[in-house]
């Protein structure tokens, strides 16, 4: 289980010229490890996470997910990729108000064409993996910020993924419940063996990652372990 970004360039148009989003980016995230991706608004970090997550074509270089290369795939393929491989948590939880946090898991593998009694039962464990065994038939109002925060995180495991590609999810939340959150995403990506990729404007909740890089103009720093 691994993500690597090989020699990646993606450019956008800006008037008659084109703007590089990503300047030549290269980063290997081991399966079991969390990378920090930091860096100021504007540098890069979304549109790194975008190609990760098969969302962008990038104009060079390959992106390959668990051994799988990406480069030429058509859409329905990255479809099915993205479904099976990749977990996305995205910056807003966007979870359906009339669900229960359970329901909002389940559709996700309803999705994939999973057994509903199978799913129930996968909802559950997840959700009790990220604290909230006890809060499963609660809809989205009843929870709080970092609650609703946990089943996004819990949804985007629905699927057993290998790559879990995680988008700003402390914004919304307090610096303890931040940390909280960092902390959950690191507990589960050992225990679940993912190559996760944490996109942060916040340094200040990086002691749980595994190794950080800077993106400042679309150019990658090479990673700093930690």
């Amino acid at each position: 289980m691994s993500l690597n970004l090989t020699d990646v360039t993606l450019t956008y148009p800006d008037g008659d010229a084109r703007l590089t989003a990503l300047d030549r980016v290269t980063l290997d995230v081991p399966g079991g490890t969390l990378t920090a991706v930091v860096g100021p608004s504007g540098s890069g970090k979304s549109s790194l996470l975008a190609v990760a997550a098969t969302l962008i074509t990038a104009d060079s270089g390959t992106v390959t997910v668990d051994g799988v290369d990406t480069t030429g795939m058509g859409r329905g393929e990255l479809t099915a990729l993205r479904r099976r491989k990749i977990g996305i948590v995205f910056q807003q939880p966007n979870l359906l108000p009339s669900l229960t946090a359970a329901e909002q898991l389940q559709v996700m593998a309803v999705i994939d064409g999973r057994s509903p009694g199978r799913a129930r039962a996968r909802a559950l464990d997840l959700l009790d993996a990220v604290g909230l065994a006890d809060l499963a038939d609660r809809r989205p109002h009843q929870l709080s910020g970092g609650q609703r925060q946990r089943v996004n995180i819990a949804r985007a495991l629905m699927n057993d993924p290998t790559v879990l590609l995680v988008d700003e999810p402390t914004s919304a939340l307090d610096h303890e419940r931040g940390a909280a959150v960092v902390d959950l995403i690191a507990r589960l990506t050992r225990r679940r063996a993912t190559a996760t990729v944490l996109v942060t404007h916040d340094t200040t909740h990086l002691t749980a990652v595994d190794q950080v890089a800077e993106v400042r103009d679309g150019v990658l720093r090479r990673p700093a372990r930690r």
